[in-house]
C-alpha cells in the first residue's frame, strides 16, 4: 500500500509538471520583479504548505510571510503594501476565510498569484496568474490532501529554485541567509577555524631518528607527523600506519631515519578552504588528516586538521 500511494503522488507532480506553461513563467517573473514581498496565505493543510513555501522564499532571500486568512480579517491586512505580492493556496478554490479577504486585495491593486486544483473556482477567478495542481489524491476516497499537498509543495520548490537562478543565487548568498545549523557550517566554516597550531603541529626532521618520529606521533595524538628539513620546509609525512609496515618491514626500524620511512609529496589544504572541502578530500583519499598552509606557501604548513576535528564540529 505504502508503494502505492507513493506511487500515485509521484504521477500527480509528473502531471502538475506537464502541465506547466507560461503561467508559471509569470509568476516567477512577477515574483522575481517585486519590490516589496511575497505574502503568503491559505488555511488548514493548504496553510502549512503555504507557511512552508513561504519560509523556502526567505531562505534564498525572497521576503515572505505568511498571513492566516482569519487573522487578516481582523486587522492583520495592515502588514500588506502595495508593492508586495499575494500568493495564495487553496486547492477547492472555494475556502470561504480566504474569499472574504479577496475583495480587499484586489481593491489594493496587488497582483495576485492562485495555486488551486480548480481553475473554476471562485479564488481563481480573483487571481491575476492561476496555477493549476488539480491531481486526483492519493486518499482512496480522493478527499484527505494527500497528493494535491505534495504537489503545491514541488510546485513552490520549482519556483524557488528557478528563482535561485534567475537572481544568480550563489553558495555565499545561502552561507549569509544559514548561519546556523548543517547548511551554515557546511557554508560558512572553513579550515583555519577547526585547525590545529602552534605546538600542536607534529614535527619531526627529516634526520631524526624514529624513536623521535614515534614520540611525536603518539604524543601528538593525530595519527601523523610532517617531516621537515632544516630549512623548515616540509617534505613528507609520516602516519601511524607507516609506522606499523616499517616495523613489519624492518627489524631495526628504530635506527631507521625519518627520510627513510616518510611519504613524499603528501597531500594538503589552504587554511580558507571550507572544512566541508577538507572533509571531502579525506573521504576520498582514504586519509584522516591534512596539514594545512598559506595559499602563497605550500611549504611551511601553519597548521593541520584531522577528520575527528571536522566530525565533531559536524560538517558533514
Amino acid at each position: 500500500m505504502g508503494k502505492e500511494v507513493l506511487e500515485k503522488e509521484a504521477r500527480a507532480i509528473l502531471q502538475v509538471m506537464e502541465g506547466l506553461n507560461e503561467d508559471f513563467d509569470r509568476a516567477v517573473n512577477a515574483i522575481n520583479c517585486c519590490k516589496g514581498r511575497v505574502i503568503f496565505s491559505g488555511i488548514g493543510k493548504s496553510g502549512l504548505i503555504a507557511k512552508k513555501i513561504a519560509s523556502t522564499f526567505s531562505s534564498i532571500g525572497v521576503p515572505s510571510v505568511y498571513l492566516h486568512p482569519a487573522d487578516s480579517l481582523h486587522g492583520d491586512l495592515g502588514i500588506i503594501q502595495r508593492d508586495d505580492i499575494f500568493f495564495v493556496i487553496s486547492n477547492s478554490g472555494e475556502t470561504d476565510e480566504v474569499i472574504k479577504v479577496l475583495p480587499w486585495i484586489k481593491r489594493m491593486g496587488m497582483v495576485m498569484v492562485v495555486v488551486t486544483g480548480n481553475r473554476s473556482s471562485t479564488i481563481a477567478g480573483y487571481g491575476d496568474i492561476v496555477l493549476d495542481v488539480k491531481v486526483e489524491e492519493a486518499c482512496p476516497y480522493n478527499l484527505i490532501p494527500t497528493s494535491s499537498t505534495t504537489t503545491t509543495l514541488a510546485l513552490g520548490d520549482a519556483i524557488a529554485v528557478t528563482l535561485m537562478k534567475e537572481r544568480n543565487f550563489t553558495r555565499d548568498d545561502l552561507a549569509l541567509l544559514h548561519p546556523g545549523g548543517s547548511i551554515g557550517r557546511s557554508l560558512l566554516m572553513t579550515v583555519a577555524d577547526l585547525m590545529h597550531t602552534g605546538n600542536a603541529i607534529p614535527i619531526v626532521y627529516e634526520d631524526m631518528l624514529m624513536k623521535h618520529v614515534i614520540i611525536e606521533v603518539t604524543s601528538k595524538r593525530l595519527g601523523v607527523t610532517g617531516v621537515f628539513n632544516r630549512d623548515e620546509e616540509m617534505v613528507g609525512i609520516i602516519t601511524d600506519g607507516d609506522l606499523r609496515r616499517a616495523l613489519e618491514k624492518h627489524d631495526n626500524m628504530l635506527n631507521k631515519r625519518a627520510r627513510d620511512v616518510m611519504t613524499a609529496s603528501p597531500k594538503g589544504i589552504e587554511k580558507d578552504a571550507l572544512a566541508a572541502y577538507a572533509l571531502k578530500e579525506m573521504e576520498e583519499f582514504s586519509i584522516t588528516s591534512l596539514f594545512v598552509f598559506e595559499r602563497e606557501d605550500k611549504k611551511r604548513p601553519v597548521g593541520i586538521i584531522h577528520i575527528h576535528d571536522l566530525l565533531k564540529a559536524k560538517i558533514v
